[in-house]
Order: C-alpha cells, then structure tokens, then sequence
C-alpha cells in the first residue's frame, strides 16, 4: 500500500469506472450492505422476504428515489431489499446529461452518487427517529451495465436472491 496515502492516511481507491461520467443516460447495478451484514431489514423465510419495520423503510426510500427526482427520469423498478444488503437496478433516462462533474472532486449532484447518497440518507434518518439502532457500510458497489443481455441476467439474479439466499455469499450464516 506504499504511495497510496492522504494527510498520511491510507486511502481506499475507487471502484468507480474512471472514464465515465456517472450523470450520464445507462443502467447501473447497484449492491449497498449494512454494517458488518447485520440483519436490520428482515429474515429470509421459506425462500421470501420478510421485512422488518426498517426493511418497509428502505423499500418505501428506494421506490420514492426516483420521484423526487423526476429531471433525472429515473427508473429504479428492478431491486430487492434483503437482510443485509440491497440490490437494484438504477436507470438514468435518456434526456439527462447530469452535472458534468463527471468523476471529479467537489459537489456532486444529479449522478448516481447523489442518488444513492439521497436514499442511504433517508433511511438512516428514518432509523434515528424510530430509534432503531442502524448503520450503512460506507460505500456502495455498482457496475454499468454494458447491453441487455447483461440487464436481462441481473434483474433475474435480483428477482431471484430471496430463493438462493442460503448459497449467498451476503448471508452471515454462509461465512
């Protein structure tokens, strides 16, 4: 990790696709998980989802994302809320150019970042008024989706998570 300091702390480098502009019309795939993969959204029960009070939370913030945010045409209908960790897919319309920030430093807003920093947000705040003990890991995975094929294979695995659930590699139980 030599040279890989800031104020001479290590840091963490991207996973961000350093050459694209995540403001930008496509699809993204997207994986945020709790803290240490605690279960705070529910139980997996014969192969359902059974969500717990914070876990309704999450589902309603995932859902409202995309209205209020109605410049970005955003479609955001393919996701699961899982125990531990959500997954869902981020389509950001034809029409919307984002910021321009593209991947650079300072204010980001109208991009995938502003997006998913929105929703962990309101749940969180959520959380802390219902006084249920919650905590997001910091970040949060995605990967641009390339053609629909690839679409086409990861909505089936996000439809299907709750059934496959006990070969997850999510599922603490697993590890």
């Amino acid at each position: 990790m030599s040279g890989n300091k800031f104020n001479n702390k290590y840091r963490i480098p991207s996973a961000r696709w350093v050459d694209w502009d995540y403001g930008n019309e496509g699809a993204y795939y997207i994986t945020i998980c709790t803290k240490d993969r605690e279960h705070y959204f529910g139980e997996i029960v014969n192969a359902e989802m059974h969500y717990s009070e914070l876990g309704l939370i999450a589902v309603h913030e995932w859902i409202k994302s995309a209205t209020l945010r109605p410049d970005m045409l955003l479609d955001m209908e393919c996701f699961q809320v899982m125990p531990n960790h959500i997954h869902g897919i981020v389509v950001i319309g034809r029409g919307c150019t984002g910021n321009g920030a593209g991947n650079k430093f300072g204010p980001q807003t109208k991009n995938l970042a502003s997006i998913m920093r929105g929703f962990k947000s309101a749940v969180t705040m959520q959380a802390r008024q219902l006084q249920i003990p919650f905590e997001w890991q910091t970040r949060y995975h995605d990967r641009v989706i390339r053609d629909d094929e690839e679409f086409r294979k990861i909505a089936a695995y996000i439809e299907q998570n709750p059934l496959n659930w006990g070969k997850d590699r999510m599922n603490k139980a697993n590890h």
